[in-house]
C-alpha cells in the first residue's frame, strides 16, 4: 500500500512550470495580455490546450475562437491566469486513469465546470480577485494525486473499503500522516502559486481550524462546490464521489445560498 517514501518520490517527480508557461503567467500577472499571447504562441502544446479548452461548450462561445490574442482578450487577466494553472495541472494528469474511470475529456470538462461556477461564487461573495479565482485550479490536483498513488492498489483499496467505508483521503492519512490536500499544497509551492491559493485548497477538505474569516468562507464554498460537481452522473460512475468525505456540518450554513447561485448558473448556460 502507499508509503511515505512513495509520496516523497511522487512530489520530487512533479515537473516545475515550463519556462514558456512561467513567462506567460508573468505577463498575465502584470496585465500585459498581448505579450502573454505572443509568448504562449511559442509552445505548441500550450497553444493547442488553450484552443481546445476555451472552445469547449461549457465556455459558451458560439463560434470557434482560434487566435491566441483574441482568446487572452476574451478571458481577461484572472481567467487567463486560472487557465494557465489548469494547463500546468493537465501536465500531471495521466493519459490513462488507473483508479477512476475518467477520460481526458471528462477531466477537462470537470476543470471547466469547476472554474465557471467558482467565478459565479466569487462574484456572489464579492471576493473576486486574481488569486481567489485561480484557487479552484489546484483542487482537481487532489484527484490526480489520488489516482497516481492508489491506481496500482485497486484491489487492496476495494477490500479495505468493503470492510470500512473509508474515503481515499482518510486511508492515505492513516497510512502516511499526509492528506491529498497536503500534497496539493506542495504542488502549489513547486509551481510558485500564491500561498493563499494553497491555504484555501487545503482548507477545502473541511478539516482545517483557525482560518481567517474570508479563507474559511472560500473553503466552505469550495468544499460544497466540489461535492456538487462530483455528484453529477458521469463522476459518480467514475468513482470520484468516494475520494474524500463530505463534511456536512462545515457547509450547512451556506447550503441554501450555494444552491441559489448554482441553480442560477445552470439556468444561465
Amino acid at each position: 500500500m502507499v508509503t511515505q517514501e512513495q509520496i516523497t518520490s511522487y512530489i520530487q517527480n512533479i515537473p516545475p512550470a515550463p519556462f514558456v508557461v512561467k513567462q506567460t503567467l508573468d505577463y498575465v500577472r502584470v496585465g500585459d495580455l498581448t505579450k502573454a499571447a505572443k509568448c504562449a504562441e511559442e509552445d505548441p502544446a500550450l497553444k493547442f490546450y488553450l484552443k481546445t479548452l476555451v472552445n469547449r461548450p461549457i465556455y459558451g462561445f458560439r463560434n470557434e475562437v482560434s487566435d491566441l490574442a483574441q482568446i487572452f482578450t476574451i478571458l481577461g487577466i484572472s481567467t487567463a491566469q486560472q487557465i494557465l494553472y489548469n494547463y500546468l495541472l493537465s501536465l500531471l494528469a495521466p493519459k490513462e486513469w488507473g483508479l477512476f474511470k475518467l477520460t481526458s475529456q471528462e477531466f477537462y470538462d470537470l476543470q471547466a465546470s469547476l472554474s465557471r461556477k467558482w467565478v459565479k461564487i466569487l462574484t456572489h461573495l464579492n471576493l473576486h480577485n486574481h488569486d481567489t479565482e485561480s484557487a479552484i485550479t489546484l483542487l482537481p490536483a487532489s484527484i490526480i494525486v489520488c489516482d497516481a498513488l492508489f491506481g496500482e492498489y485497486k484491489s487492496e483499496v476495494a477490500q479495505l473499503r468493503s470492510v470500512k467505508a473509508l474515503d481515499y483521503n482518510t486511508i492515505l492519512y492513516r497510512l502516511t500522516k499526509m492528506s491529498l490536500f497536503n500534497i496539493c499544497t506542495e504542488i502549489g509551492e513547486k509551481w510558485e502559486l500564491s500561498p493563499m491559493i494553497s491555504r484555501i485548497v487545503h482548507a477545502s477538505s473541511g478539516l482545517d481550524q483557525n482560518l481567517e474569516e474570508n479563507e474559511k468562507t472560500l473553503a466552505k464554498w469550495m468544499h460544497l462546490l466540489l461535492f456538487y460537481e462530483l455528484s453529477q452522473n458521469a463522476y459518480v460512475e467514475a468513482g470520484l464521489n468516494e475520494f474524500i468525505e463530505f463534511q456536512i456540518e462545515f457547509v450547512q450554513d451556506i447550503y441554501e445560498s450555494f444552491m441559489q447561485v448554482v441553480e442560477y448558473d445552470e439556468s444561465d448556460r
